[in-house]
């Protein structure tokens, strides 16, 4: 077992900076996860394999994350967000060296693995020290922060990866030298951070398999942030595997910046939805986002049946303004319910719920789309999303405050 005991910083960060740096590791997550997306294309034509492949890539990231949490979820709930922190940004920039050496698909399949097993601490760690370092334990705030860098991180990852590779020499380095620069520095930052919760004296960090586990009192509003998120997720998992090749169907473009373009208007629309309507109530917020959500993916498969650059514009648009208040409102029914000795485990299953919604619609498109083509997955994998987004309306109505409910009544009265 190794001692999560580490130095603490001469000059630490304060509270606030320590909060920023939390939102900003969750955004970071999702930024890397895209950054080698672009370059799926250069590597396929190099080393001369298949979409399957591809898939498979991409799934070994994924089942990495799902396997972090899974064995670690909850360990910053015993060490310390710090050291897990810390942990996490030291793998990840160790996940950029293969990236930047691959000159085969193995390097791939090992950067993947150790970006995701990476992954899946960081979010775990940081989702829950954001909850901790808030001044006010404010829920609603923690939320749209938590909201807003992921989905900003994700439509991000995406486009600055493609326009490396579409404007500067050495396509396979540089983004991932990029990454190296950030991790770097997150590395430092998370060293200078103070540890938020206290953990016990002796604490040791140790990898065992743990049942995913909530408490009693958030597992109603789990079940709700579960829904949603995997209305949302799923559809991002869908972007990210097809999207690209649908985005250069319906613009009639092959480059880098079109293939991206569908994934950034879903994750620019979700964010400025979050800020413009984060203060609504949860059950709201689900609600009416997943209706828009509903609405924006049919506009989307009419969109892929009639390739049509309007209907798939206006689609992704409308799509990531229902995602992004769909998440925002069940992340935030989730946050108010966690007891704080439960946040890390919590969270963990958030996101394990989360991973597999971004992973398993992705790569069972990845391995149907060669036999029925993107047009068709898309539509099959798009409808199956909008059956998903309705069951989040119903299920977030249903769990409406009683008062609401009472008040309704009391006005529909005779006299």
């Amino acid at each position: 077992m190794l001692s999560a005991s580490f130095p603490a910083s001469r000059h630490p960060l304060s509270r606030h900076a320590a909060y920023l740096l939390a939102a900003a590791t969750i955004g970071l997550a999702l930024f890397s996860s895209g950054t080698p997306s672009p370059l799926y294309g250069t590597y396929s034509q190099l080393w001369g394999f298949d979409s399957i492949v591809l898939t498979l890539v991409y799934a070994t990231y994924a089942f990495g994350v799902l396997l972090s949490l899974l064995l670690a979820g909850r360990l910053s709930d015993e060490v310390g967000r710090r050291p897990v922190l810390i942990v996490s940004m030291a793998a990840l920039v160790v996940a950029t060296i293969p990236f930047m050496l691959a000159d085969s698909v193995i390097w791939l399949f090992v950067a993947r693995a150790i970006q995701g097993l990476a992954t899946g601490l960081a979010l775990s760690a940081a989702s829950a020290a954001l909850l901790d370092l808030h001044p006010k334990r404010d829920p609603v705030s923690v939320s749209l922060a938590n909201g807003v860098a992921s989905t900003i991180g994700m439509g991000t990852g995406v486009i600055i990866s493609a326009a490396i590779v579409q404007f500067l020499p050495a396509p396979r380095v540089l983004p991932y030298v990029l990454l190296l620069i950030l991790f770097l520095g997150f590395l430092v930052a998370a060293w200078r951070m103070k540890e938020p919760v206290e953990v016990a004296p002796g604490a040791h960090f140790h990898l065992t398999p743990q049942r995913p586990s909530v408490p009693a009192v958030a597992r109603r509003p789990f079940i709700l942030a579960s829904l949603a998120v995997i209305s949302s997720w799923s559809i991002a998992g869908l972007f990210l595997s097809l999207g690209p090749e649908l985005s250069a169907l319906v613009y009639k473009s092959d480059t880098h910046l079109i293939s991206g373009i569908g994934i950034v208007m879903l994750a620019l629309s979700a964010a400025v939805s979050q800020v413009a309507f984060g203060r609504w109530a949860p059950y709201r917020a689900a609600a009416i986002g997943s209706l828009a959500l509903a609405a924006g993916m049919g506009l989307i498969v009419a969109a892929a049946a009639a390739d049509s650059a309007v209907l798939f514009t206006i689609g992704a648009i409308v799509t990531g303004a229902g995602f992004g208040v769909a998440f925002l409102g069940g992340l935030r029914a989730l946050s108010s319910a966690i007891p704080p000795e439960h946040r890390a485990a919590t969270m963990s299953a958030f996101y394990l719920v989360a991973y597999g919604a971004l992973s398993i619609p992705a790569v069972i498109a990845g391995f149907v789309v060669e036999p029925l083509g993107v047009r068709e997955t898309f539509e099959i994998f798009g409808s199956v999303i909008i059956v998903i987004a309705l069951l989040v309306t119903a299920e977030a109505w249903r769990q409406r405050p009683r008062s609401t409910v009472r008040a309704r009544e009391l006005a529909t009265q005779p006299g």
